[in-house]
């Protein structure tokens, strides 16, 4: 029996990355709740303490030190800065390098302080980028080359949204759909195995319940199947006027001319505080907030208040420029304005009140596949952390709807957005000179399918260095003809990689 040594080492690599990202992602959740938590009772004494004036004062200087500490670390390193999975995304595609353990030790710190402090921001975009740099920190000490420091990280991104999450599939998924936008057998294979390992570490953490486990839990009706249309239509409206407000948050801090940009996150401190004093279940990224059993039995006016201060806030916090990611806020948009849905459907006498939960699962992924144009990993992420299977043609339904009412006005994926707006100029190495290679698995109606390599419009400078079709590598001629799903790996100069990377991409298109 022949055995296949390079899947099996793909799978050796990613054991090793997985739980190494598991032990560093588990164990910045974990501070992330705990600093969370010591926040929450800051508060507290703030609004009921007698001594409170003495407890704002200790607790206003409190975040300007914090502040100028966050500011020195990120000051220090661009890279750090926001969600973290753009980043990733020019990492893989060639546009960007990074220094890993700057942006594990800066990430990790600041993220502390930033998500910890009750910021309305996520701990997903971070353990994405941690995961990538711890696995990039070991690809690296290891020695290997630039093709295979590419799936170590991959594999590291997979693994710190699974720990992050408590959800493998969905991990890889991401990786595949968004991040890295191939799925090419040895990217999807080391990704599977360490999203896979780093769960096994994190569960042995925080348990097997899933994250967003919901009690009580219900299959809707499908004669309730007639409101889903309009929910998507709406999810995938709420989803688009989100992406436009994401992008253009930074400039609400334009005015402040006399404050350095790593210096901004005061404003979301201070802000923070009524909040934190009166309304302290809405701090945080929001998973407590879709598990309060309040929540679903909320008034409409109470939800529309909570779904405007949620988009506001984690619209500024994001603005601000610190690390923290999006991705868990915006399934907490998503839950909440299911609920908000649900509750004006119950009021008309439309829905029984029991559905209201199902209403919200399909708000996150509906909400989610709207803003990052992934409907697939949108689909798996809540069946994973929701813990039921029950609800996926729903989902479908209206994930597939808001995916195609913000294709529809233009709405680019945020993260792909996010990535175009970086600064890639002051981030690139210096070139080297050195071939590096590219993978590009043929999409069904690019222009790539059915096409001679005679044919292909390459860049100049760019070889076929062998094409892969299932099992089988090929050194093709001119005559070749290139199928669906062949695997086409290039050779290219390392200072041309990101220019040529898109060209394939347009190539690569599926324009039919």
């Amino acid at each position: 029996m022949k055995i296949d040594r390079t899947r099996l080492l793909v799978v050796g690599r990613a054991v090793i990355v997985g739980i190494l990202v598991g032990v560093v992602v588990s164990a910045f959740r974990w501070l992330v709740e705990a600093i969370l938590e010591q926040w929450r009772f800051i508060y507290y004494q703030i609004g009921h303490a007698a001594n409170w004036p003495i407890w704002l004062v200790g607790t206003i200087v409190g975040m300007i030190g914090l502040t100028i500490l966050v500011g020195q670390i990120i000051k220090g390193d661009p890279n750090v800065n926001g969600s973290g999975i753009p980043q990733v995304e020019g990492q893989l595609a060639g546009q960007m390098t990074v220094n890993p353990f700057s942006v594990l030790w800066r990430k990790f710190t600041a993220g502390l302080i930033t998500i910890g402090s009750g910021a309305m921001l996520g701990r997903e975009g971070p353990s994405i980028q941690l995961g990538s740099a711890v696995a990039q920190l070991y690809g690296e000490k290891q020695g290997y080359d630039a093709r295979d420091t590419k799936l170590m990280i991959a594999m590291g991104a997979a693994a710190g949204l699974s720990a992050a999450f408590g959800a493998p599939v969905a991990g890889t998924l991401f990786v595949l759909e968004e991040v890295y936008r191939t799925f090419s057998m040895l990217v999807w294979l080391g990704a599977l195995t360490s999203a896979v390992v780093a769960d096994m570490v994190s569960v042995n953490v925080f348990g097997l319940t899933p994250v967003l486990h919901m009690a009580n839990l219900h299959a809707l009706p499908l004669i309730d199947y007639a409101w889903l249309p309009l929910f998507g239509i709406l999810l995938g409206l709420f989803g688009y006027v989100y992406q436009r407000a994401t992008l253009a948050a930074p400039k609400l801090f334009a005015g402040l001319t006399w404050l350095p940009r790593h210096y901004h996150f005061i404003v979301v401190f201070i802000l923070m505080l009524p909040i934190g004093i009166w309304l302290p279940h809405l701090l945080g990224g929001g998973a407590g907030l879709i598990l309060n059993s309040t929540t679903a039995t909320a008034s409409i006016g109470l939800l529309a208040l909570i779904l405007v201060i949620r988009f506001a806030y984690s619209t500024l916090a994001f603005g601000s420029g610190v690390p923290g990611g999006i991705f868990l806020p915006i399934l907490t948009l998503g839950a909440v304005a299911g609920a908000l849905y649900g509750a004006i459907l119950v009021h008309f006498g439309w829905l029984q009140s029991t559905y209201v939960l199902d209403m919200m699962i399909l708000g996150m992924a509906g909400y989610f596949a709207s803003i990052s144009k992934a409907p697939f990993t949108a689909i798996v992420l809540i069946a994973e952390m929701v813990g039921s299977m029950s609800h996926l043609v729903a989902m479908a339904m209206v994930a597939l709807i808001a995916y195609l009412v913000v294709d529809f006005l233009g709405g680019e994926p945020i993260y792909e957005s996010l990535l175009a707006r970086l600064r890639l100029s002051d981030q690139l190495t210096e070139l080297q000179g050195r071939l590096e290679e590219m993978t590009i698995v043929v999409a069904p109606g690019s222009a790539l399918e059915d096409a001679e390599v005679r044919q292909l419009q390459l860049p100049k400078g760019v070889l076929i260095q062998r094409i892969r079709r299932g099992a089988e590598e090929q050194l093709p001629n001119g005559d070749f003809i290139l199928r669906v799903g062949d695997e086409l790996v290039l050779l290219t100069d390392e200072a041309q990689f990101g220019k040529v990377w898109d060209i394939m991409q347009a190539l690569n298109r599926e324009d039919r």
